[in-house]
């Protein structure tokens, strides 16, 4: 009576060929029949407005409609479901996702249990309690997180990790005159009401034949009824049945239906008000008969029947869609749902990560003591920060020459005090490997590279490209030598001049053109020719009317123009660029800085400081700089960054 194929969907699998076919909602299947029964042109474009799609009894949300479209053009495609979840926030600030639906076909049990293992083996982090609360009232699985946990990125993590996203695919493999067919909607629709059409030709044959036959006998009793006495006078004058039949229909011309009839029928049929039941009989058998014989006739009002039938279904059954149909499943991304906004991202020396927004920290004069930027064990420190922002890709380099990448807000963000989350929890880093460098990028463009240097003086110039595909585990980004570590990669776009200063306060400045791109496998050429023991600190890309900057451990700085900088070849020993002292201590850092740019200088304690660079003295290369940050005798300045444009009030000793 209804498209049972189409409306509670079909999965079987047979020698050589399977069908998966996914169940619709009934009220939609209806309409769409009764479009193709009106307009038999109707094409699947037209349908596919009626018939949104699947409609699964377990709800869940479809996500886009491609795969829905190519499932109902070509009979094939792919849909993915994901369950309906809601996030609440609690009054102690943390965060729970609630799952309300579930894909189609998805185990409950099945699906907690695999999530609690991805928790146990710390693939996802963040989780505090997980717990089914379903009842008779509905399904309610309750997922409880850390204070500090991004709740939108954690249940994109469960999408891509569990079958909290599911994929549905369709096959509509079926037999069409005992031929197996892969059929779109339109041919679905259209065979099943090829199907209704030949039932009801069949059923009207079937009615018309029993209403002709009983007109049949009907006609008979009217005749007898009309010559009663005659008719009980043959039959009282007839020594058995087989006579009286005989007589009936040899002096009333009846047929032996007729004749039969007539020799069953009750005494209390000769009455009138039997008689005037049995003249009304006939004339509505009459009426009955030349309907069935009109619909025969016409094709069209078969079709007419079909659809009647089909509006009284959906009329008595047909219910709301269970299922929600979102945006293009492109257009749902975690950027949606957070901010693009600069973030601080801070790494410890023992491996702990976090960002926090950059207006966290206001801008201070040199001098200054610096507010708690972080709040560390004893035998841990902050050693790398760096500027970024939410939605930019980050590239994590190592010492040992790998390559990982993250988008920004797959860092956990975290409160000013807190240490962060382990950096092994997102990168796949081995035990002593440790990140030494990191590339913010909004893509990855054939006119970029990545400009990498080592301790060692060794840099190399890949392009940027050559790192788009990466993978969870990482790819090699430089092959080091024995006891060499890389410790700086720069974006670059292969044109430029760089500087590169060591520990000892050298600096050699040359041209990016000296060092052809190679492979992301390769080693690399000499950038510096170090002295015995020092070590580069630092590479940076000289831009116009900029100036170098150097940090020593002790809190000293300068700027110097880079007009000081004669340009040399690259492998040369380079130039001093600080006079340093017991006072000064050695060079950690520096870099390429423009007078409106900030700094953040951040110490082994954890204290975390906001300067000017406006507010640094641009010296002489031979000089020693004047005090930035104010260090104790036990304690050493180990970080700088820039930050550029900011416009924070100029505030002291916060």
């Amino acid at each position: 009576r209804f498209p049972n194929l189409l409306v509670n969907g079909s999965a079987g699998i047979a020698v050589g060929m399977a069908t998966n076919m996914p169940p619709h909602n009934l009220g939609e299947i209806i309409d769409g029949a009764v479009l193709l029964i009106d307009d038999p042109e109707t094409d699947a474009e037209a349908l596919m407005e009626i018939v949104k799609g699947p409609d699964f009894p377990t709800g869940g949300i479809i996500l886009g409609r491609d795969g829905i479209r190519n499932a109902y053009l070509t009979g094939r495609g792919s849909i993915k479901v994901r369950a309906k979840t809601r996030i609440e926030t609690l009054s102690n600030g943390k965060s729970q996702i609630i799952v309300t639906e579930l894909p189609y076909q998805v185990n409950k049990a099945r699906l907690i249990e695999k999530i609690a293992d991805l928790v146990r083996s710390k693939e996802i982090e963040g989780l505090t309690d997980l717990r089914d609360e379903s009842d008779r009232s509905g399904m309610r699985i309750v997922i409880e997180l850390k204070r500090d946990i991004n709740p939108n990125i954690l249940l994109n993590q469960l999408y891509k990790r569990t079958q909290l996203q599911d994929s549905f695919g369709v096959i509509n493999l079926v037999l069409v005159d005992n031929e197996p067919r892969v059929l779109g909607l339109r041919d679905l629709i259209r065979h099943y009401l090829d199907h209704q059409r030949e039932i009801i030709t069949r059923r009207t044959r079937f009615d018309l034949q029993k209403a002709e036959d009983r007109a049949h006998i009907v006609e008979g009793l009217r005749i007898a009824l009309d010559h009663i006495d005659q008719v009980i006078k043959v039959i009282r004058s007839s020594r058995t049945v087989e006579i009286a039949r005989t007589a009936l229909m040899s002096n009333f011309g009846l047929s032996e239906r007729q004749a039969q009839a007539i020799l069953d029928m009750r005494l209390q049929s000769l009455t009138g008000l039997q008689r005037d039941k049995l003249e009304e009989e006939y004339a509505e058998l009459q009426k009955t008969i030349a309907h069935y014989r009109e619909l025969l006739a016409d094709p069209a009002k078969i079709m007419g029947v079909v659809k009647e039938e089909l509006l009284v279904i959906k009329e008595k059954y047909a219910d709301p869609r269970r299922t929600e149909i979102a945006r293009n499943e492109e257009e749902i991304s975690i950027e949606d749902l957070i901010a693009d906004e600069d973030i601080v991202v801070t790494i410890t020396h023992r491996g702990y990560i976090k960002r926090l927004p950059v207006t966290t920290y206001k801008s201070q004069r040199r001098g200054g003591k610096g507010i708690t930027g972080i709040s560390t064990k004893e035998e841990d420190f902050v050693e790398h920060f760096f500027i970024t922002a939410t939605h930019d890709h980050i590239l994590f380099f190592t010492n040992q020459g790998r390559v990982f990448q993250l988008r920004g807000f797959d860092i956990p963000e975290a409160s000013r005090q807190a240490r962060g989350i382990a950096i092994i929890n997102l990168l796949q880093l081995n035990p002593e490997e440790r990140v030494n460098a990191f590339i913010p990028v909004k893509g990855f463009g054939d006119d970029q590279y990545l400009l990498m240097c080592t301790d060692n003086g060794i840099v190399k110039k890949t392009a940027l490209s050559e790192y788009a595909n990466n993978r969870r585990s990482g790819l090699i980004g430089i092959n080091l030598d024995e006891g060499d570590e890389l410790i700086e990669v720069r974006l670059t776009d292969g044109t430029r001049e760089i500087i590169i200063f060591t520990r000892h306060g050298q600096a050699l400045r040359c041209s990016e053109t000296e060092i052809r791109p190679m492979g992301r496998t390769t080693r690399g050429v000499k950038g510096i020719n170090l002295r015995v023991g020092d070590k580069v600190v630092g590479m940076d890309v000289i831009r116009d009317n900029a100036e170098l900057l150097v940090i020593t451990e002790h809190g000293y700085g300068k700027r110097t123009p880079f007009n000081q900088y004669r340009v040399q070849s690259r492998g040369g020993i380079g130039i001093k660029t600080l006079n340093r002292t017991e006072k000064t201590g050695e060079v950690i850092g520096g870099g390429v800085v423009y007078p409106e740019h900030e700094l953040m200088l951040i110490n082994a304690s954890g204290l975390i400081i906001r300067v000017t660079v406006n507010g640094i003295s641009s010296i002489g290369r031979n000089t020693q700089g004047v005090k930035i940050m104010h260090v104790e005798e036990t304690d050493r300045v180990v970080a700088v960054a820039r930050v550029v444009g900011r416009q924070d009030e100029d505030e002291d000793g916060e």
